[in-house]
């Protein structure tokens, strides 16, 4: 099928799709979810296949993992869907109800986007997660993975379409770009007549092509440069868990911590503690000049001073910056230049510096004494997520079921007429 055939069948499924029961979207995810587990052995097999092509092309250590499917994996993007499945249908949800003084009576209607582009990149589980959170929000979706991914991607479509067939959801809600000529991005691009939204989830250079080229609104994030600030009454002990916990829990995501702020108080019995603890499981460092004097010839082997632009890079890896503040502002004032406005946090004992952060920080997710890496959907409680949205409109953070709907107003009068 051509781009335009595709998009022009999702649409006509998403209106289809906008008047399916709660109870029936409800079925056929949980459908859906039996199915990939079903057919696990050909899923696994095809991202087995597409791991070794990545390999040969010599795809870094952070794609791969990215890339890479287990058990494990697809038991919980499995758990994820059936989650979602049981989330409330947020589509015809009403709310800010009024009566005006004339008697007209408002309100607002919770109503589906329409049909998503998405367009990711080394990513399989987007495939089920798009899915999902589309279906259930009563949108479709067109899906443009990435060449590293193909095999997987369509083992994966395939058992989503199998596990639709005989439920009220059309299959055609779901399609997938098998073609992986990147002119085809291009010409997904300029789809306005039948895309809603489009969501890209890559690199910085996917995010700016398409905003550059799209017809369509551009939802971006899921670039993140995470900073964590260790105040000076903060707990230090069990702020170096947290941060071990942000930095090497997965280190190859979007919410994985790049950078700690030190306040100089503690930093001389904070930063070799830290050190320490971090370089046990295999982190390397790059700090400023104050932390490298602090330590200077005691950590050679895993400490580097930092680069011109080392604070703003996302490692993606077990790399982790750190850098000495004079304070809250300081911290606050690095934040806001190196930021990618993602996920953000402040370790403190102090409610008025946590307050202070939180005000100033003008990030998707800002967190009080706690790992970045919770900015995401499962952990949110919405099941999974789209994207992670690190823009204002039209929605931040994990982009989970209310996040793809809009509304339209519902005006109920007696015959009203305005005078």
């Amino acid at each position: 099928m051509s781009i335009e055939s595709m998009c022009r069948a999702a649409k006509a499924a998403s209106q289809t799709l906008a008047q399916v029961n709660s109870a029936d979207k409800r079925r056929a995810l949980l459908a859906m979810a039996d199915n990939l587990w079903n057919e696990r052995e050909d899923i696994l097999t095809a991202n087995a296949d597409d791991l070794h092509e990545g390999e040969q092309k010599g795809l870094t250590p952070a794609l791969l993992d990215r890339l890479m499917l287990n058990d494990k994996r697809l038991a919980g993007m499995v758990a994820d869907l059936r989650q979602v499945a049981d989330l409330p249908d947020p589509v015809g949800q009403v709310f800010e109800e009024q009566t005006l003084p004339n008697g007209l009576q408002l309100s607002k209607q919770r109503v589906p986007l329409g049909v998503l582009g998405v367009i990711y990149e080394a990513r399989p589980n987007v495939t089920v997660d798009v899915a999902g959170l589309a279906l259930q929000s009563g949108n479709a979706a067109v899906l443009r993975g990435g060449s590293e991914t193909i095999r997987s991607n369509r083992a994966l479509h395939a058992a989503i379409h199998r596990g639709l067939q005989g439920s009220t959801v059309p299959p055609d809600a779901i399609q997938l770009v098998e073609d992986t000529d990147r002119r085809l991005v291009m010409e997904l691009l300029q789809m306005d007549d039948y895309l809603s939204i489009i969501i890209p989830r890559g690199g910085a250079g996917l995010h700016d092509f398409c905003r550059k080229n799209s017809r369509i609104p551009v939802i971006t994030g899921g670039i993140g440069i995470c900073h964590l600030f260790v105040d000076a009454s903060a707990d230090l002990q069990r702020a170096i868990e947290v941060i071990r916990n942000a930095k090497i829990q997965r280190p190859t995501v979007c919410n994985a911590l790049d950078t700690v702020l030190v306040h100089q108080a503690v930093a001389h019995q904070f930063i070799p503690a830290l050190i320490e603890r971090l370089a046990a499981d295999g982190v390397t460092f790059h700090g400023d000049a104050r932390t490298c004097q602090l330590v200077a010839n005691k950590y050679d082997s895993v400490l580097q001073s930092a680069g011109e632009k080392d604070f703003d890079t996302e490692w993606l890896s077990l790399i982790l910056g750190i850098k000495i503040v004079d304070g809250l502002d300081e911290a606050v004032a690095h934040i806001a230049a190196h930021s990618t406005a993602h996920s953000d946090g402040i370790l403190t004992a102090d409610s008025n510096h946590a307050a202070h952060f939180v005000a100033q920080v003008d990030s998707a997710a800002v967190y009080v004494n706690a790992s970045t890496r919770f900015t995401d959907g499962s952990q949110f409680g919405l099941g999974a997520e789209v994207a992670i949205s690190t823009q204002r409109l039209h929605a931040r953070g994990p982009l989970g079921l209310r996040e793809l709907t809009t509304y339209k107003w519902v005006v109920r009068g007696d015959y009203h007429v305005r005078p």
